[in-house]
């Protein structure tokens, strides 16, 4: 693989314009919010779009996320099973890359499971082309707002002490 700036570019845009990315986010939504009894807010194409361009924007980031993206579109294995270990190391790096920092990464490497369960690729398709979709969802997901928690200001923050004379 051949990672230029111009690569980067084209898997930015293959990124932005798939159309199966914004529903999968938003049934992943309301299935974790069935399963943890809260209402989390849906996706917009606009607000998946914008987020792909931030991700993009940081070229240390977007360098990593167009790789693992790349590999995952060119993932294929006969019979699918015996590559399943890494299309999924791989689709837990993208997402956690996608998503940030600790602890954002950790969940969205946790929601790629997740996501990915119920992400299933035509019989055409490669075998890492569901955990593409899956990886895509779960990091934009935990990235994007609209769950309740991460709208507050967290109870743990503790403001730096005073200048001590």
């Amino acid at each position: 693989m051949d990672l230029t700036h111009a690569r980067v570019a084209r898997e930015r845009d293959r990124v932005r314009a798939d159309p199966a990315v914004v529903p999968l986010i938003n049934e992943t939504r309301d299935a974790l919010g069935d399963a943890f009894e809260t209402d989390v807010d849906h996706v917009t194409p606009a607000q998946y779009r914008d987020a792909v361009d931030a991700v993009f924007a940081d070229g240390d980031v977007a360098v990593n996320v167009a790789a693992l993206a790349g590999l995952l579109r060119d993932l294929d294995v006969s019979d699918d099973y015996p590559g399943f270990v890494v299309d999924e190391i791989l689709g837990r790096e993208l997402a956690a890359t996608i998503a940030g920092g600790r602890p954002l990464s950790l969940l969205a490497e946790a929601t790629f499971h997740f996501a990915d369960v119920q992400t299933h690729g035509d019989a055409d398709d490669a075998a890492g082309d569901d955990d593409l979709r899956a990886a895509l969802a779960a990091g934009f997901q935990t990235r994007l707002p609209g769950w309740d928690w991460t709208a507050a200001e967290s109870p743990f923050a503790v403001e730096p002490p005073g200048d001590v004379e």
